[in-house]
């Protein structure tokens, strides 16, 4: 086993490193991977920053990462101490040579096909993974395209950037390839057709000759046999606590296709497992150090935040409502409780992060006893009048086990806006609040401008998500540092690859590729 070569990847699109986390992190008996990212590019500086710190990390063996890497991502030392350190100078070299700083689609093609053929050395047996940028496909995208012209539209360089990834399949000819995009690329139209009927056909025969089985990862079946939606993945089945629904297309090289038999004769063989148990957002947040949100507009402090929580209650002095007495009772306990929320969070904040609630499985996949804390868990400013609508969510979330709607809110805590009480209000669970005993709602790259949509379950710390709340969620570990400013942190891990669900992709991956080497060994 120890004399086995790891399969290697090229990702592209890698954003923060989501998708070859999870191929990275699957070992042999030996602690080996069985997969090595050589080249992974992201056109995003900042995400390129924590895509390279990531893997300046992962060129050590698991566990064996140098005190220098942990001295820097709980802020003791900068950026370039870290690549300079002698404990880890060498493997920040080897890190700058595989993640790439490169925009595909701008930046020179034939530097980053060297860049891969070197990389590759030859060998046929290699995977390609990633996915373009989806904002042309995602229904909010094209909502926010309802005053530009058609025209407009249908020439956005978006809809296209999956080109690119056609471009390296044709020129180096993986065996096997993984593209992820959103679900609505399966709705999104171009020029009167179907987008994702147009991906599948270039996909399937990207020239040259080359041909590709699309199959689907959760159904055995290839495109054009079964209904595009079987091409959905939804990550909460899957050990994500978060229902996060994603298009995932695996393309076999159809040569590589006819040589596996069990392709053919045990297709079930290689699609996704699903989980035995789900894992919600109690359990995955748990651990944590609780906080209380920062007052903005106004005077921050301890005082004057539990004021503001105070204050509800009397702008509810003379709303009665029967239907609202247990969610006032919730809210009356969590104002009681608040006193004790005194940490705004920080950076860095040392914590004994051992005493969870967690699976063991769980817990070994997030906590890092190196660590000694918590980074990243810092929370946002509020104004006073969002305070009151979180503490409500959060204390009708806890007492009725769904998150409110704008309908279900008091009168007096309502946004004044002139269409609030309209049939037809857009955004109608615009205060969300994420529910202990469920999975979250889509962690996306919004959650950098404002926390409305991802309340804190917990009323007594009346908050939105941290960053490191948000990375819990889209299962980053707790050693996964993100570069940047907290709006940037926030837009990386809204856009990545839920890393445990890229695991079980991997792992169905490998699957196929050790039967691929069988097929291959004479016998």
């Amino acid at each position: 086993m120890s004399e086995r070569s790891p399969i290697p990847v090229i990702d592209l699109f890698a954003g923060p490193g989501g998708l070859g986390e999870g191929f990275s992190s699957i070992l042999d008996v030996d602690r080996n991977p069985y997969f090595s990212l050589k080249v992974s590019a992201e056109k995003d500086p900042t995400a390129h920053k924590t895509l390279s710190l990531r893997s300046l990390y992962r060129k050590f063996p698991k566990g064996q990462a140098p005190d220098c890497y942990y001295d820097h991502i709980r802020g003791a030392i900068s950026r370039e101490a870290l690549f300079a350190h002698p404990d880890a100078a060498e493997a920040g070299r080897e890190a700058l040579e595989e993640a790439r700083n490169f925009e595909l689609g701008k930046d020179d093609p034939e530097d980053l096909d060297r860049r891969i053929q070197a990389a590759l050395g030859g060998v046929d047996d290699w995977v390609l993974i990633g996915g373009p940028p989806c904002q042309a496909y995602s229904l909010a995208g094209r909502s926010r395209r309802t005053r530009e012209s058609l025209e407009k539209f249908e020439s956005d360089e978006k809809h296209f950037l999956y080109r690119e990834y056609l471009r390296i399949i044709r020129r180096h000819k993986p065996a096997v390839f993984v593209m992820e995009n959103v679900k609505g690329m399966l709705s999104s139209q171009h020029g009167g057709s179907p987008i994702f009927d147009r991906i599948v056909a270039d996909l399937s025969k990207p020239g040259d000759g080359l041909e590709y089985q699309i199959r689907s990862l959760v159904k055995p079946g290839v495109a054009g046999e079964i209904d595009p939606h079987d091409f959905v993945i939804e990550a909460e089945r899957y050990g994500v606590p978060q229902g996060r629904h994603r298009v995932i297309l695996f393309g076999i090289r159809s040569d590589v296709a006819r040589s596996v038999p069990e392709l053919s004769s045990k297709p079930e063989e290689f699609v996704l497992g699903g989980e035995n148990q789900k894992v919600f957002v109690g359990e995955a947040l748990s651990g944590l150090p609780p906080l209380r949100s920062r007052l903005s507009k106004e005077p921050d402090g301890h005082d004057g935040w539990l004021s503001a929580l105070s204050q509800t209650a009397e702008e509810l002095r003379f709303y009665r409502s029967e239907d609202l007495e247990s969610v006032f009772e919730e809210m009356s306990r969590a104002v009681t409780a608040a006193r004790w929320r005194v940490s705004v969070g920080g950076p860095f904040l040392p914590f004994d992060t051992t005493r969870h609630k967690m699976r063991d499985r769980l817990a070994d996949w997030y906590i890092d006893g190196r660590l000694g804390g918590v980074i990243q868990h810092e929370t946002r400013s509020h104004m006073r009048s969002d305070l009151h609508r979180y503490l409500f969510a959060a204390a009708y979330g806890r007492a009725k086990g769904v998150s409110p709607k704008i309908a279900d809110f008091p009168t007096p805590l309502l946004p004044k806006h002139d269409n609030v009480s309209s049939e037809k209000v857009p955004f109608a669970d615009r205060f969300r609040v994420q529910l202990e005993g469920s999975w979250s709602s889509t962690v996306v790259a919004h959650i950098a401008k404002d926390g409305h949509y991802f309340i804190h379950p917990d009323p007594s710390q009346c908050r939105s998500l941290t960053v490191r709340e948000a990375a819990r969620l889209q299962t980053f570990q707790d050693n996964y540092f993100f570069a940047g400013n907290r709006t940037e942190q926030y837009t990386q891990v809204g856009n990545a690859v839920p890393p445990r669900l890229a695991r079980k992709i991997a792992g169905v991956v490998l699957k196929f590729m050790e039967a691929w080497n069988r097929s291959r060994t004479p016998r």
